[in-house]
């Protein structure tokens, strides 16, 4: 239950509560998420901090993405830099959690997020671990403008928090080269979801900031798909994500009721 730290789909804003972006239309950005985020900058790095649980849940993302990349584009599983040759763009990239590792297997990778305080605090931390990682303040509708396209296009945990679903994902998938992916991530709309997610998560475990949730804002699986499909992408893969309180980690499943991802090829 992570969002760029936690979940709370943003299917729909307030009219006073979005912007305006490239070419006159409308953003994907809204300002409430927007504030809430730049003011956590400063805690993306910090693993027993606010993004506790994104720290957690990170393996099992990243797993996923090169496991799905690398079967897609025939790349060699062996090396220690798979995504050579690849360009990659992480859209609402928080603190550079995915960014990071994407850079260290060799991509060549663009983060993008809307609050510049994030993309200060990830280029800051990129530097000094000597990464080079194209960090920039910017929306996914302002990256199809510039004209920019990627062979993966990280999409986790962030449509939750735009202001149109539908739109949001059709601007991220005209970022993807034919042939290329996008991975989606985001919570299940579900009374199970209901329980996990904001009941156990935000007021019995206290994993997460009272109030972080919306239940009538998270995204199915058949609602995200509808989109991908709209939008000229192929599903390719899906899972789901669930946590082991024995085990005290995550870990990837069929079972889709809370936490799941989707994996899915522009056409070509």
């Amino acid at each position: 239950m992570a969002s760029r730290q936690h979940h709370i789909i943003m299917t729909s804003a307030p009219a006073n509560d979005s912007r305006t972006e490239a070419a006159g239309q409308p953003s994907s950005v809204v300002d409430s998420e927007l504030k809430k985020f730049s003011d956590l900058a400063a805690e993306w790095w910090d693993p027993d901090g606010k993004f506790k649980t994104l720290h957690q849940f990170n393996p099992v993302r990243l797993a996923y993405i090169r496991e799905q990349a690398c079967a897609h584009f025939g790349l060699g599983t062996e090396t220690l830099t798979p995504f050579n040759g690849l360009r990659l763009l992480d859209i609402g990239c928080g603190g550079g959690l995915l960014c990071e590792p994407m850079a260290r297997l060799g991509a060549d990778v663009v983060g993008a997020d809307a609050a510049e305080k994030n993309v200060r605090t990830a280029q800051t931390h990129a530097d000094e671990f000597g990464l080079a990682i194209d960090y920039r303040a910017t929306t996914a509708e302002q990256l199809v403008a510039d004209g920019e396209q990627f062979d993966i296009v990280l999409n986790m945990e962030v449509v939750e928090h735009v202001a149109d679903v539908g739109r949001f994902i059709a601007d991220c998938a005209s970022l993807v080269k034919p042939g290329g992916l996008m991975f989606v991530a985001t919570l299940n709309r579900t009374l199970k979801a209901f329980g996990l997610a904001i009941v156990g998560a935000e007021y019995i475990l206290g994993w997460l900031p009272k109030g972080t949730h919306q239940w009538e804002k998270f995204v199915t699986p058949a609602e995200l798909i509808a989109a991908l499909h709209a939008a000229d992408m192929r599903v390719k893969d899906r899972a789901g994500v669930i946590y082991n309180p024995l085990a005290g980690a995550w870990r990837k499943s069929t079972d889709m009721d809370v936490n799941y991802m989707v994996a899915a090829e522009r056409r070509r």
